[in-house]
């Protein structure tokens, strides 16, 4: 079974958000977290080709060290890099998650773009927790508390504060949902090309304090921001130490994600299930 390591969401190793690519046709789940936790990055995918011909579809799932997740952009991504890249498949490729059929596509300058589904953020404070609380744990004003399908989204008033945020994981570790975004609106004086809103992500209720680049959390930062700025077509950057950048795009109850990928090493897992 081939093992990648790819980075996601940009075109420089040891950047963006790594992501294990896994590809075999085992359907043990016990197994797959196994692997994950090994592997030990934010997310380890599992990509099944067994189907492709009978179907046009590719199988996926997605592990952090210690759960499994119903979607994961940079995952995909890192997963559509390996396909493309060792001639696997051909573009676009329907991949047959736990979210539906998420489709990849390789753009003709370069990167990649996924079709997800939009995640449209409702006003309001998840359910036994007060603003005041998401205020403390980050150190910074919250602005506007919104629930997302899967995550909780705090916007701050800048996106120095975003930067610099050392928050408190044991509240956001007891909040409701897979995980915090905290966004804030980019810097008003940057220059052409810069991005239009910024972003960290931190999930420690799955295991993962800070993912470093996360697709899934812009199908949710898309629409919040699209209404705010007047465009459907956005540039994220998600502010972590390792920094990626996220192209957004409305398109109905749709939203497409483009970025970069970049192999990092690639390897055979010699640990089949039956082993375990």
């Amino acid at each position: 079974m081939q093992l990648h390591l790819v980075d996601a969401f940009t075109s420089s190793p040891f950047t963006g958000n790594p992501a294990g690519v896994c590809l075999t046709d085992a359907d043990d789940a016990a197994w797959m977290q196994a692997v994950a936790a090994e592997v030990n990055v934010s997310e380890t995918a599992f990509v099944d080709l067994s189907t492709l011909a009978v179907t046009g579809e590719v199988g996926l799932r997605w592990f952090t060290p210690t759960v499994e997740v119903e979607i994961c952009g940079h995952a995909t991504l890192a997963s559509a890099h390996v396909l493309f890249e060792q001639g696997l498949a051909t573009s676009p490729i329907a991949f047959r998650t736990a979210s539906g059929v998420l489709l990849a596509e390789a753009l003709p300058g370069g990167g990649i773009q996924l079709d997800f589904p939009v995640d449209e953020p409702v006003s309001a404070l998840p359910d036994g927790h007060m603003a005041d609380e998401f205020a403390d744990a980050l150190g910074a004003a919250v602005v506007e508390l919104a629930r997302c399908r899967y995550d909780i989204l705090v916007e701050i008033p800048s996106a120095e504060e975003v930067r610099d945020l050392e928050p408190d994981l044991s509240v956001l570790r007891a909040a409701s949902g897979r995980g915090v975004i905290v966004t804030a609106r980019a810097a008003d004086n940057a220059g052409p090309g810069a991005p239009d809103f910024v972003s960290r992500f931190f999930a420690p209720a799955v295991g993962i304090d800070e993912d470093p680049v996360t697709g899934s959390a812009h199908c949710c930062l898309a629409p919040y921001w699209a209404k705010r700025l007047g465009r459907e077509r956005l540039v994220g950057a998600q502010l972590s130490p390792r920094g990626g950048e996220v192209g957004v795009e409305l398109a109905g109850d749709r939203v497409y994600l483009r970025g970069d990928a970049v192999t990092v090493s690639r390897g055979e897992l010699v640990a089949a299930a039956t082993r375990l």
